[in-house]
């Protein structure tokens, strides 16, 4: 999949209200030198933005390797929107509640989650997430 170019000065799509240079785009770029999301939160916006923006090398990377599907295709859907309804951190562990918003074949959807995050080797990883019922 072709990855989308997105300037350091455009909002970034995790709505978070920054520039995609001053929030994900950090993180992405900086993956390949040792530069991590610091919290579950700031991490699962950094995987959202990169599944709107096809960085499948970020997703997998960010993966832990006890749940990462080693490779991964991304489905043709338009991510509209990020909410964030509950972060949290204790110790190593950490969750993330958050709804997204996408188009799919012109019809809109919503996707809510709580997902799990685990502090290792001195960064945070992805584990899974637990889908919830709409609301």
């Amino acid at each position: 999949m072709k990855k989308n170019v997105l300037s350091s000065h455009a909002a970034c799509p995790c709505d978070s209200g920054l520039a995609y240079g001053d929030c994900c785009g950090h993180w992405h770029a900086g993956i390949k030198q040792g530069v991590h999301a610091p919290t579950p939160e700031a991490l699962m916006r950094s995987r959202y933005s990169a599944y709107g923006l096809g960085l499948i090398n970020y997703l997998l990377a960010t993966w832990h390797p006890s749940t990462s599907p080693g490779e991964l295709e991304l489905p043709p859907l338009k991510w509209l929107g990020l909410e964030v309804r509950h972060a949290q951190a204790t110790g190593d562990a950490g969750v993330v509640e958050f709804v997204a918003r996408y188009r799919e074949s012109g019809r809109g959807g919503r996707m809510h989650e709580l997902s799990r995050f685990v502090f290792e080797d001195g960064r945070w990883l992805y584990i899974d997430g637990e889908q919830q019922v709409p609301d």
